[in-house]
């Protein structure tokens, strides 16, 4: 992204002229001097869509009403990719994605989705920090290349298998169609995990699981039991294969043009909903499994069969096989994040 471009873009938001700007609204009785939107895919009830509104109203109290924040959820503003690039185009003003998505604007941010690299949850938010090093290095170039910054990222959950049929081994997903994230490291997983991907945008993965263009999915457990996926998927298989972060996106542009002020108020509502968020999602693992449980799915662990070493392993050499070469000293660095 040129300097010319973001000083234009620059130039229409402080005219009031970009769509970033909506009508002021009544916030917990607060007046808002500006109101800017917030995008995303997931329903209001899950955590993801849950922590949207915790930053908005964390945002309202901490700028004491100068700033809400107006959230649209269930892919209303967009697809996946069309949210990444709204924000980056100024669209509107906030957003949340996978770290894979975020690759879409800025390529090494996919790295952070790669399955199997964090030694646990502590190591991945660790990384995911906005102070970590390799967040700080990352986040300039998302800056730099789209114009988009990385505000904070959230805890949110990992990643499982879920199909109309047992799984157990790599094999047993020869020529099954599992949907995919449509970006290249989560078509690779899929690959690694032994089926066939087919990239459907998730405001479609309902339907597409109950036509049965696609056999199965994966995604953390919390979005399963908010979305109802239990209602057409029989199976769940605890392949734990990506521990994800939520990466919530700001336009550089609105983040420059705040008072100083107003951005230590958004940066201490980010941090506040970050912890939250990730709480909730850590404890809501285990309720949601039983939930899972109780609603018919049937469960194949270790214990009941699953060959998650043969999952691991096939999935570590597919990815090491398109990604190595373009992200090993990355991979280096967050390793070494303490």
């Amino acid at each position: 992204m040129t300097g010319s471009v973001r000083l234009s873009r620059r130039g229409l938001l402080l005219a009031g002229g970009g769509a970033l700007l909506a009508a002021p609204f009544l916030s917990r009785g607060a007046l808002a001097a500006t109101t800017l939107r917030y995008g995303h895919m997931h329903t209001p009830n899950s955590i993801a869509g849950m922590q949207a509104q915790w930053f908005a109203d964390a945002v309202v109290e901490k700028t004491g009403g100068e700033i809400a924040v107006q959230i649209f959820p269930n892919s209303q503003l967009g697809k996946l990719q069309e949210l990444a690039e709204a924000v980056s185009t100024g669209s509107i003003a906030f957003s949340h994605n996978t770290a894979g998505a975020v690759g879409s604007l800025y390529e090494p941010f996919a790295a952070f989705d790669t399955p199997y690299l964090y030694r646990d949850v502590d190591h991945l938010m660790a990384v995911m920090d906005a102070e970590s090093p390799v967040m700080q290095e990352l986040n300039e170039g998302l800056v730099e290349a789209s114009g988009t910054r990385a505000l904070y990222a959230f805890y949110f959950g990992t990643r499982n298998l879920t199909a109309d049929r047992a799984v157990k081994t790599p094999a047993d997903l020869a020529g099954v169609k599992i949907r995919s994230i449509p970006f290249p490291i989560y078509m690779a997983t899929v690959e690694g995990l032994g089926a066939v991907p087919v990239p459907v945008d998730w405001s479609e993965v309902p339907t597409a699981l109950a036509t049965g263009v696609v056999n199965g999915q994966e995604n953390p457990m919390n979005v399963l039991v908010s979305a109802k996926l239990y209602e057409v998927q029989s199976h769940l298989m605890l392949t734990g294969h990506i521990a994800a972060a939520q990466v919530v996106m700001m336009n550089d542009d609105v983040w420059q043009g705040l008072p100083d002020a107003q951005k230590e108020a958004v940066a201490a509502a980010a941090a506040e909903t970050r912890a939250r968020a990730s709480q909730e999602m850590l404890a809501a693992e285990a309720t949601d499994l039983e939930a899972l449980k109780a609603a018919g799915m049937t469960v194949v662990d270790e214990a009941g069969g699953l060959d998650l070493a043969a999952f691991r392993e096939s999935v570590k050499a597919r990815v090491s096989q398109e990604f190595d070469g373009q992200w090993g000293e990355l991979y280096g660095k967050i390793a070494a994040v303490a």
